[in-house]
């Protein structure tokens, strides 16, 4: 989750195919019978276009009366990206924004110059067992949106593109891939989508992006000869026209990249920054505490509690 980046995955290099520049292999945690998996960043590979962060959440069945509950924390210089395969998670922020994002639905936050938000599952769902599976991703804002206003961007599932055919189903959840263009604008030229292919079904790779990646969720794809099976993220070199096609069992793949970032960036806690200074400055605004007139308020109904700054 947003709350937790301290998870370093290793990153073997693929051997067998030259147009897979990386293959990264996520660390796996369990967060109290709750599993994340990091993909991004990597010890050799920071992004894949704008995306600074991938995480794979559960997937993870709760029982009545529990779920994931994080308090609220706070974030600058990216933007966050929910998408959820099962399950629901009730949204709150600074902005007053109370959301439950469900399966299917595209939920952009842009922390900008700051926000803060919780991310629980709470109320009427924990009178029920609940499951949890998607991928929350971060997204490094450019240079000049670092210091952008906050906003929270809410797309449901019906309108996002959908294309489907020859047992392909994929959905645009952001950006401009195919020739089709998601609804909700972006920070920077990006794409994002959820396929899911039928056994034995191909799918080429989006040809007008220069950042390319895909995380196999579920089954096994096959590229260039070589299987990858689930929990494997492949970074592909630019320009190449590679297409991929599902295993025996079929596969759900998430495809992602875009524009390559102007620089490297600097990463501490929930903080991404072009500079330290930055981050620093953030460090100072959130142990400040002044919920009322500083840089940093905490999500209306949600303030009560909020994760202290971290002795590092």
């Amino acid at each position: 989750m947003s709350w937790n980046p301290a998870l370093d995955p290793d990153c073997p290099t693929g051997d067998a195919v030259d147009a897979i520049e990386t293959v990264i292999v996520p660390r796996a945690r369990d967060l109290g019978g709750f599993e994340v998996r990091r993909a991004l960043p990597a010890p050799r590979r920071q992004m894949v276009g704008p995306f600074i962060f991938f995480d794979q959440m559960g997937p993870a069945e709760f029982v009545t009366g529990q779920g994931i509950d994080v308090r609220p924390h706070p974030h600058i210089g990216l933007a966050t990206v929910t998408y959820l395969h099962r399950g629901s998670i009730h949204h709150r922020d600074s902005l007053g924004t109370d959301q439950w994002i469900e399966p299917g639905a595209m939920n952009l936050m842009i922390a900008g110059h700051g926000i803060t938000h919780s991310e629980r599952m709470d109320g009427e769902a924990l009178q029920k067992p609940q499951s949890l599976f998607g991928i929350q991703s971060w997204i490094a804002l450019p240079k000049g949106a670092e210091d952008s206003e906050a906003a929270f961007i809410h797309a449901p599932k019906g309108d996002l593109p959908m294309l489907e055919g020859e047992g392909k189903q994929v959905r645009l959840i952001m950006g401009d891939a195919y020739g089709e263009r998601a609804p909700v604008e972006t920070p920077s030229e990006m794409f994002y989508l959820d396929a899911m292919l039928a056994p034995g079904a191909g799918l080429p790779l989006p040809d007008n992006h220069e950042d390319r990646g895909a995380y196999v969720l579920e089954g096994a794809v096959e590229i260039a000869g070589e299987t990858y099976d689930e929990g494997r993220m492949m970074v592909f070199r630019p320009g190449d026209r590679v297409s991929m096609k599902a295993g025996p069992q079929g596969a759900r793949v998430m495809l992602l990249g875009g524009a390559t970032m102007e620089g490297e960036r600097y990463i501490w806690w929930n903080f991404v920054a072009s500079s330290k200074e930055r981050i620093e400055e953030a460090k100072e605004a959130w142990r400040a505490g002044d919920w009322q007139n500083g840089r940093f308020q905490l999500p209306p109904g949600d303030d009560a509690d909020f994760i202290p700054l971290p002795d590092r």
